[in-house]
């Protein structure tokens, strides 16, 4: 939902910030792994039951990660391997701070509820796969109730008091896992469409290339039969004139000997 609907307005107001960060020499990369560092400290406020301290410690979180695009942005160094970063190191803090809402359950609610958190980490990663691989055959699979700006927000008013915590994380699952429905269901139904020009063009080229001497031939089955057949009838006409010639050289010697 974030995505969808307000991360243009949210980007217009981050822009500023995230120039003027970039003149004080903060990189995106720095924002990305102190936000990694925020996050471990918010699951150990969480383990140990320092609930508000988490908010505090979520917030800085969510601001870093809020702040690293914009700060990309600015000093231009956008890049493939940036966004990688990003991606991965929000995969790790959602698994660290659901870890130490586990390891809280644990210790105030013995049972099988330490297995909530651990569901809405199953449910989110899902939600993370199908826009990547979404993505990666050309569809778009943005939005939903519950994505990853959605789930820390509601965690952080879970984590007002205990009491409100527990409800809280059922609310979480049961969004996120229909937002991974929704997402299953409008790939599927965008997939019935015909394949993207672009993804034809790479799936052709991937069946028919092959990879000669680091570089890329696309050459067609029936013309590499063609060719294979023209260099065998070469190599029995060599074969058959370098034996026509011995047969020569040896009846010129027995009529010299003779």
């Amino acid at each position: 939902m974030f995505d969808g609907r307000w991360r243009d307005t949210v980007d217009r107001g981050t822009g500023p910030v995230g120039r003027r960060l970039e003149q004080m020499g903060v990189t995106a990369d720095l924002l990305t792994a102190t936000g990694l560092v925020s996050a471990t400290a918010t699951a150990v406020a969480v383990a140990t039951g320092h609930l508000l301290l988490a908010i505090v410690l979520l917030i800085l979180t969510g601001l870093h990660d809020l702040l690293d695009g914009p700060v990309a942005k600015a000093s231009g160094t956008s890049s493939v391997r940036g966004a990688f970063f990003d991606s991965v190191t929000d995969r790790v803090s959602d698994a660290l701070i659901l870890g130490g809402v586990a390891w809280y359950l644990v210790s105030t609610h013995p049972g099988h509820l330490v297995l909530l958190p651990f569901a809405i980490l199953g449910a989110a990663s899902l939600v993370s796969y199908q826009r990547a691989k979404a993505e990666s055959l050309g569809i778009s699979a943005k939005g939903g109730l519950m994505e990853r700006a959605e789930r820390m927000i509601l965690l952080g008013i879970g984590f007002i008091s205990a009491a409100f915590l527990v409800p809280v994380l059922w609310i979480m699952l049961v969004l996120t896992s229909a937002t991974a429905i929704g997402r299953f269901t409008k790939v599927w139904r965008l997939a019935e469409a015909p394949v993207p020009v672009a993804v034809a063009r790479r799936q052709r080229r991937s069946r028919t290339s092959t990879r000669v001497g680091g570089r890329s031939s696309s050459t067609s089955p029936s013309r590499w039969r063609a060719r294979r057949q023209g260099e065998l009838s070469s190599r029995s006409g060599r074969t058959w004139r370098a034996r026509h010639a011995r047969q020569g050289i040896r009846q010129r010697a027995g009529r010299r000997h003779n």
